[in-house]
């Protein structure tokens, strides 16, 4: 497969049209996958707002005040109240702050972004990644699928790599279950995650600083089809690490 960036994307304001974007600078073809950093997205969706947007409750100063202490860096409560307010579930609140997004993505921060924020203090997720990459394929005039990505930190490892967060006309797994190694054992457990595979390779190309090529196009992929109606958050009662988590918090 090859894998190469959409040069020409220009700064994306609120209400801009992505796809019309990409497809001005490349000729895509059916069958393409398009990753687009998420960073684009909620620019498009008017995501990106001011800290002064947000009143922080007492929790959210307690949770800075906590952090402040552990870190000695000043840390702004209308930051953990921002966090807050695009959480479903806290995880943990010290030494960092570990939380579930509406959506089910679990990440630091919620996610929310402050770099490449443009005018503003910062950016948050899309609301629902996967049904705005839906929206974005069928604005495609080819046979495409989408995967929105971002960065993700991961336990025991340094260093961020790209994940994928929401998903369109692509499936999310490949499940090698009751296949067999090379030695004839049946395999038990092992599901592919597809999307995080290909949204990783994809940051390589995009880089993570003011490389500007948020957009990135696999080409010549073959590799399934696969069902698509896959999920790639675990279910908090399936989840043992959540679990483990809630207990260590509590």
């Amino acid at each position: 497969m090859e894998l190469f960036t959409v040069e020409g994307i220009p700064e994306i304001r609120p209400g801009d049209n992505i796809p019309s974007h990409v497809e001005k600078n490349i000729d895509l073809i059916d069958g393409d996958i398009i990753l687009i950093a998420s960073t684009i997205i909620s620019k498009s969706e008017g995501r990106a707002t001011n800290l002064s947007n947000f009143t922080p409750s007492k929790r959210a100063e307690s949770i800075a005040k906590s952090l402040e202490s552990l870190t000695g860096k000043s840390k702004d409560p209308r930051f953990a109240q921002a966090i807050l307010d695009e959480s479903s579930e806290v995880l943990i609140e010290s030494p960092f702050i570990l939380c579930r997004t509406h959506f089910g993505h679990i990440c630091v921060n919620a996610g929310i972004d402050r770099s490449n924020t443009g005018s503003h203090d910062i950016l948050l997720l899309p609301i629902d990644p996967s049904h705005s990459a839906m929206g974005l394929k069928k604005q495609f005039s080819t046979d495409v699928s989408v995967i929105i990505t971002d960065t993700c930190g991961r336990p025991f490892r340094y260093g961020q790599v790209g994940v994928a967060i929401g998903w369109a006309g692509i499936s999310a797994h490949r499940d090698w279950r009751g296949k067999h190694d090379l030695i004839g054992h049946e395999l038990e457990v092992t599901v592919q995650c597809i999307l995080d595979e290909l949204a990783s390779a994809a940051n390589l190309l995009m880089g993570e600083g003011d490389g500007g090529t948020p957009v990135v196009i696999v080409r010549n992929w073959d590799f399934g089809p696969f069902p698509e109606n896959q999920d790639l958050f675990r279910k908090p009662e399936d989840d043992v690490v959540r679990k483990a988590l809630r207990r260590w918090a509590s």
